[in-house]
């Protein structure tokens, strides 16, 4: 399996954009949006419309990680802050 990034093209909301992901990473991306019923698209739209200062494709890693962690029964992941108070 290579770990280079391999890119996709995307549409979110009526525009094209390209984003490289591992390809592990865009099997589970494919897979949970089909678990869900979604489009590819539709979900990248929605990681696109939560994500802050940090790219799509990272934004689509965290979310992939996340959703993995959460599958596995670790628990949601906790931002540094969440953790103190």
């Amino acid at each position: 399996m290579s770990g280079r990034p391999v890119k996709h093209s995307l549409t979110l909301r009526g525009h094209r954009t390209s984003v490289s992901l591992e390809e592990l990473f865009w099997r589970e991306f494919r897979r949970i949006a089909s678990e869900r019923g979604m489009a590819l698209n539709q979900l990248a739209a929605e990681i696109d419309e939560t994500r802050a200062d940090i790219g799509l494709a990272s934004a689509i890693r965290v979310f992939v990680l996340e959703q993995a962690l959460g599958n596995a029964d670790i628990g949601v992941t906790q931002r540094p802050s969440d953790e103190a108070g």
